[in-house]
Formats: C-alpha cells, sequence, structure tokens
C-alpha cells in the first residue's frame, strides 16, 4: 500500500490542531501581565532559533531556545510558551526548507507538543507559575523530566510521522535514526529553564542574564559533542568502507584467481583446437593444391583433346601441322606444371629464362584456348569474337611455358565473364623499356572489392566451381619475371588484365627446336640392341618406335623379373626402365643388373622427373636420369652415345643425367 498518499492529509491536520491551539493561545493569553522580560524572552527566542546546530546523518538542526520557552511557561503560563515555540518553530525551520507547508506543519508541531506538556505539568503541578516561586525540592527534577520527556517525545513523534509517510518507512525507523540525538538539549533546556526561573523569583529578572554565559556553555558543548560524534561517525564509515574495499580486493583476487585458471584452461584447449586446426589447415591445403593440378591439367587436357578433335575432322597438310605442333607445345606445357610442382616441394628458385617472342607467344595462345572461345561457345549459341592486335615484334627473357599458361588462364576467366557473348581482345604493345601485354573482354566486370582480392589465394567468384587459384598462380609466375600485373575493370562494362614484362631487345629470337639437340642418324650397318622395361604398354610402345625409327632392335618387358629372366640372354646393349615397376622396383632392377654387368648402360625413365636424387642414381650405378615425358630427341641422344661406346669397344658409364 502506498502510504506517501497520506503525507499531505497528516501534515494538513497538524497544521490545522496547531492553529486551533494557536487561537487557543491568543485567546487566553494574559496581556496584563506581560512585561519586559516577556519581551526579552521573545527576543532571544527569535535570535537563538537562527543559532542551530546540524544533526549529524540526517537533515535536522536542533538549538537553544527551549530554555526560553521553557522559562516562558514558568514564568507566564502555557499560553506565552506555546506562542514562543510556534515563533521558533516557524523560524528555525527557514534554515532547512522555504516552503509554506513546511514552515507551518513545524510552527504547527511546536505549538501543539508544548500546549501538551504545559497541561502536563499542570495535571501533575497545579497552577505552575506558583510552582516557580517554591522552595528547591524533589518536585523540581520531577518538572525537569517532565518537560523535557514530554516534549520531546510529543514533538520527535509528530516529526518522525511526517518523514515516515514522505518516505514509506516506519515511525520507529526514522525517530531512532533522526530523533534520539536532540533529546539532551530538552533536559538540559529544561533544567535551566527551571534553576532560572527560581532565580528570578529570587534576585528578579537579571537572573535570566547571569545565565546567559551558561547557557551558551551548553550550546557549545552540545556542538562539540555532535561534531565529535559526526567525526566518529565518518571515521567509523571510513573504516567501514576500507574493511568493505578489501573485502572487495579480497574478492577481486579470489575472482582473478579464478580468471587465471580459466585462462590456462582456456589456453591449453586453443592450443589443442590451434593443433587439430593446423592438421586441417595442412589436409584442407593438400586437397587445395590437388585441386590447382587438377585445375592447370584440365586446361592442358583440354587443349589437346579439343585440338585433336579438330585434327579428326581435318585433311589439310598444313593444319594437320600446326595443330600437331600445337598439341606438342601444350603437353609440353603439362610437363612443366609438374616440374613447377616439384621445384615449390623442393623451394628451388633457379629458372633458365630465355628469349620469348611476344606475338608468337598470344598467337599460340589464341590457337591453344579456340576451342574454349569459339567451339564450346558456339555450341552453346554464344558468340565471342576474338581480337589480336600484335604487331610489336617485342621480346622479353622468361619461360615460355609459364607465361603461357598465365594468358592461357587469363583466357578462359574472360569467357566465363562474358556468358553471353562478347568481344576478347590480346594485344602487346612496347612502351618506355618494357612490354605490356594486355587481355580485353566486354564481360559482366567486377566490383571495386572483388577488383581487390582477385590475386588472393583461394578467392574465387565462380562457386563450387571455381578454386581461386588461377589467378593467385598468375601472379606469383609474373612477379618471377620481374614483371607487374593490374587489372581494370567496371561492373556491366568488361574487364583488361594489364601485364608488364621487361624487354629483352637485344636477345636473339628463338628457334623452333633451340635448347634441343639435333638428332643424328646411326649407321645402318651398325644395330644395338635394347631391353626396355616399363609396365605401362603405350610407353613400352613408344620407346620401342623411337628406338626402331633410329634403326635399333629393340626387346621390351613389364616387370623387373621379366626384364631379368629376358637379360639372361645376354646381348643387350643397354637397358632403360622405369622406377615404379610391379614387384620390383627400378632401382632394383638396376642394382642386380649391375651385379650381373658392371659396365653396361642403364637409363631410368620416370615420372618422378627431376625428383629423384643424384645420391640414388650413383648408388645404383645408372648413367642418365629422364623425366617424363620424355622427347624424341631424349631418347636418341642416349641411343647414340650407347652406339658410340659400342663402336669404340669400351662401354663406359659417365653418369650423366637428361632432364626434361
Amino acid at each position: 500500500m502506498d502510504r506517501r498518499r497520506y503525507a499531505k492529509p497528516f501534515m494538513w491536520a497538524i497544521i490545522i490542531c496547531g492553529a486551533v491551539v494557536c487561537a487557543h493561545s491568543v485567546y487566553h493569553l494574559p496581556f496584563g501581565q506581560l512585561d519586559l522580560l516577556f519581551l526579552l524572552l521573545a527576543v532571544a527566542t527569535i535570535i537563538t532559533s537562527n543559532i542551530a546546530v546540524p544533526m549529524p546523518g540526517v537533515n535536522g538542526r536542533v538549538n537553544v531556545t527551549e530554555t526560553f520557552i521553557f522559562l516562558s511557561m514558568l514564568l507566564y503560563g502555557g499560553e506565552s510558551a506555546i506562542l514562543l515555540s510556534m515563533i521558533d518553530g516557524f523560524w528555525s525551520s527557514r534554515l532547512i526548507s522555504r516552503k509554506p507547508i513546511t514552515l507551518a506543519y513545524n510552527a504547527a508541531q511546536l505549538g501543539i507538543s508544548t500546549f501538551i506538556t504545559f497541561h502536563a505539568l499542570r495535571l501533575y503541578f497545579g497552577d505552575v507559575i506558583n510552582f516557580a516561586h517554591g522552595d528547591f525540592s524533589v518536585n523540581f527534577l520531577i518538572a525537569v523530566c517532565i518537560m523535557g520527556f514530554v516534549q520531546h517525545i510529543v514533538n520527535s513523534l509528530l516529526a518522525s510521522a511526517a518523514q515516515a509517510l514522505k518516505h514509506e518507512q516506519s515511525i520507529w525507523q526514522v525517530w531512532s535514526r533522526d530523533c534520539l540525538w536532540p533529546s539532551i538539549t530538552y533536559f538540559a533546556g529544561a533544567s535551566m529553564a527551571v534553576i532560572t526561573a527560581k532565580l528570578v523569583g529570587m534576585i528578579g529578572p537579571y537572573a535570566i542574564i547571569a545565565t546567559t554565559p551558561i547557557i551558551g556553555s551548553i550550546y557549545l558543548t552540545y556542538r562539540t559533542y555532535l561534531k565529535n560524534v559526526e567525526v566518529s561517525a565518518a571515521s567509523a564509515k571510513t573504516e567501514a568502507e576500507a574493511a568493505a574495499r578489501a573485502e572487495a580486493a579480497k574478492a577481486q583476487a579470489e575472482q582473478a584467481e579464478r580468471h587465471v585458471e580459466e585462462l590456462s584452461h582456456y589456453i591449453a584447449e586453443q592450443e589443442r583446437i590451434r593443433e587439430q586446426y593446423s592438421q586441417i589447415e595442412k589436409l584442407s591445403a593438400l586437397g587445395e593444391l590437388a585441386s590447382g593440378v587438377a585445375h592447370d591439367f584440365n586446361n592442358t587436357l583440354a587443349g589437346i583433346l579439343g585440338r585433336a578433335q579438330l585434327l579428326l575432322n581435318t585433311s589439310d597438310p598444313a593444319k594437320v601441322e600446326s595443330g600437331l605442333q600445337i598439341i606438342i607445345k601444350t603437353a609440353k606445357d603439362g610437363a612443366k606444371t609438374i616440374k613447377r610442382i616439384q621445384d615449390f616441394a623442393r623451394q628451388r628458385r633457379d629458372h633458365a629464362f630465355s628469349p620469348v617472342a611476344v606475338d608468337q607467344l598470344l598467337l599460340d595462345v589464341s590457337e591453344i584456348t579456340r576451342p574454349r572461345w569459339k567451339d564450346h561457345a558456339e555450341a552453346a549459341s554464344v558468340q565471342i569474337n576474338l581480337e589480336l592486335k600484335i604487331s610489336s615484334k617485342a621480346l622479353v627473357l622468361g619461360d615460355e611455358s609459364e607465361l603461357r599458361e598465365v594468358l592461357v588462364n587469363m583466357v578462359f576467366n574472360a569467357v566465363d565473364a562474358m556468358p553471353a557473348g562478347g568481344t576478347l581482345t590480346l594485344a602487346t604493345r612496347e612502351a618506355g623499356g618494357a612490354v605490356e601485354i594486355s587481355v580485353t573482354d566486354t564481360g559482366t566486370g567486377m566490383s571495386d572489392e572483388v577488383r581487390s582480392r582477385i590475386f588472393d589465394p583461394f578467392f574465387t567468384t565462380k562457386g563450387k566451381t571455381g578454386m581461386g587459384l588461377g589467378l593467385a598462380v598468375s601472379y606469383g609466375i609474373i612477379r618471377r619475371h620481374e614483371g607487374t600485373v593490374e587489372a581494370e575493370s567496371e561492373p556491366g562494362r568488361g574487364t583488361c588484365f594489364r601485364i608488364t614484362l621487361p624487354s629483352a631487345k637485344n636477345a636473339a629470337k628463338p628457334q623452333a627446336n633451340a635448347g634441343q639437340p639435333a638428332p643424328e642418324k646411326i649407321a645402318e650397318s651398325f644395330r644395338t640392341k635394347f631391353l626396355v622395361v616399363d609396365d605401362e604398354e603405350s610407353v613400352r610402345e613408344l620407346l620401342r618406335d623411337i628406338l626402331e625409327a633410329e634403326g635399333h632392335e629393340v626387346v621390351t618387358a613389364g616387370s623387373g623379373r621379366e626384364a631379368l629372366e629376358l637379360f639372361a640372354e645376354a646381348g643387350f646393349a643397354a637397358v632403360l626402365m622405369d622406377v615404379g615397376l610391379p614387384g620390383m622396383s627400378g632401382w632394383e632392377l638396376a642394382r642386380a643388373v649391375r651385379e650381373r654387368d658392371e659396365r653396361l648402360p642403364l637409363a631410368i625413365i620416370t615420372g618422378w622427373g627431376e625428383a629423384v636424387g643424384s645420391n640414388a642414381q650413383k648408388a645404383a650405378g645408372v648413367d642418365w636420369v629422364v623425366a617424363k615425358p620424355f622427347t624424341i630427341e631424349q631418347i636418341t641422344a642416349i641411343a647414340r652415345e650407347v652406339s658410340r661406346r659400342q663402336q669404340e669397344t669400351g662401354i663406359g658409364r659417365d653418369a650423366t643425367t637428361v632432364a626434361a
């Protein structure tokens, strides 16, 4: 229940009662008995009502006006005391609040309490004025107790009731907290009033002047006492706050200890999760690498397959020869893809660059990608036009296969960006000692956010159909060539990739078969017998066809044990073997052959390529290591060396490696 709504009605009831008491006192006031002494008491009451001491911890003040009120009651009767108490209540309340209802209430409660105190004295002693002129006796002590106790109890209860209703608290709680302190002033005031009244009866009005220092001393004593109480309360509060802070610090220390334990557990758990995540990342990276290799080989196989299908429908010898040359280049590019993976695994950075004709490079790229931008597109009713702007005749130093891979990847991306068709432009130009290659499409284009991330590994806009490795790998290739690559794009307007590479003006233009040894025909009267060992029938047949085309005799075997059985017949001038053979590896076969013949030339032909170490080659006594896919020139070079050794009648071993 909300008791605050009763606060104002209660205060108005007290104010009305106070007004009745005031009117009654004025009506019965003995004006004829009032003299200069009463006027002095009234002035003293008004002055001392403004001299108050704040009570510690509460919004209240106490003063010494009770002495003059009680003295007026003993000398002039209750009516004069009631009027002086109401003046004191009104005037002293101005120090706390200026609200009219508060001023009226405080005046009324003091008037009512004085009215009840006066009638309590009269009930016990009869005529209060005559009592003051009697002899000192125990009655004076009783009068002090009645005046101090009744005045304090009635006044404090009325004040506590109003505060309790305002703040919804119990009257006892408010009284014990706010009204216990000033009780001493009521008893001290009553004592001084009784003594002063007796002295006035004995020596006259001048007794009041004599008691003034005593009243002042009481006031100062009480003020000092309250200050000491306030200091003690502040000290107790400080100690309580210090104890609270110590308790809080202890609680924080305990909480910090728990947090340290939780953090240690969290760190251990994070370390375990990190190790698991590291394993997952390794597996994921392996999967991404496999996907990237598949992506590159799919591009290579697409070029070979598409070109081969075109050749099946072509009878023009010139076009057949041109198509076969493109297939050869594409197959070599696939072989170099494997080499780059092996280089990456060994962290090799030694790449031998040679002069590359940029115009020819773009011509090759246009032909390699023709099945994608023309045949496949037209099958899907999409028209893509290719424009070649090549007239720079510029040369750059680099790896032709790697540069071709970059451009093929960019062309495929451009085709994907033109699902409704458009124009694809390949262009070159020389500018400021550099060669600029551009791949431009009129496709969907890219936003600035996408364009800023296109060279990030595994970033793709193709969803599950893309791995996000093509442009990242291309960026690495261009950087290895000391070049730069930039992309300009606008949504709906297409994209242009610009590759800038250092020019190689002083380099000689590469020839068609540069870097490959020129085959030398072996005399028809001299035939050499070879043993070829490989578990892949297609590879065995290819090696036999190459050697037989050079006029040699070839015996083939599909496993190491079969090769040893054939080797027992003797008569072989050399053995060419794979590493991955069923039942017996190529290294084991080489050691077994070497035990039978220390001088017989041996060649390892393997898909592991240059990953084969020189120590393993030396330990097995192998003369040559050839990486798959191999060329005709590599095999014929080995055949010539074997024939030369036979002709010189002294077959030796030179531990020479022939690489792809």
